[in-house]
């Protein structure tokens, strides 16, 4: 059963989204993906928003551009916890627009948010909060984490030769 809902607003992102299926998966974690617009198909949204957690979702991770209303909407919706990832796309200013739209939630609606177009750190954060409640999850992200570091060691390692 499938714990990260990913959701995004066009066929578009995924090429960016894919990123957040794809470290997931390195941990082990079941995800569910699909198209929700939150301007062209509002009842999909309201429906996928409202219904998440009862099919077992625990984190929802929402990319959007230009806009990007699909993050806020949805964490509007939902009470489950939601990454925002905005994305660069071809009717946006620099991607700017999308991180705004994300970033700037009022109070009481929170999506916590990630670089531009930076699914793969949504990812990582999904799988933090799921290991927050589950061990073997935690112990995936430790082990990613100190495998980080041995990177940068050995890569220090090869400059200073």
């Amino acid at each position: 059963m499938a714990q990260v809902g990913i959701i995004m607003g066009s066929q578009s992102d995924f090429p960016v989204m894919e990123e957040a299926v794809a470290i997931l998966n390195e941990f082990g974690i079941d995800t569910e993906v699909d198209i929700v617009s939150a301007h062209r198909t509002p009842d999909k949204m309201t429906d996928y928003g409202s219904t998440a957690h009862q099919r077992g979702i625990k984190v929802i991770i929402a990319g959007a551009g230009g806009a990007a209303h699909l993050p806020g909407m949805i964490a509007s919706l939902s009470p489950l916890p939601v990454i925002g990832v905005p994305i660069k796309s071809s009717n946006s200013i620099d991607g700017w627009d999308s991180v705004l739209s994300i970033l700037q939630m009022p109070g009481g609606v929170p999506v916590a948010t990630v670089a531009l177009n930076g699914a793969k750190n949504a990812g990582i954060l999904a799988a933090q909060i799921i290991g927050s409640s589950d061990p073997e999850i935690l112990n995936k992200i430790k082990n990613y984490k100190e495998d980080l570091k041995q990177k940068v060691i050995e890569s220090s390692k090869n400059l200073n030769k």
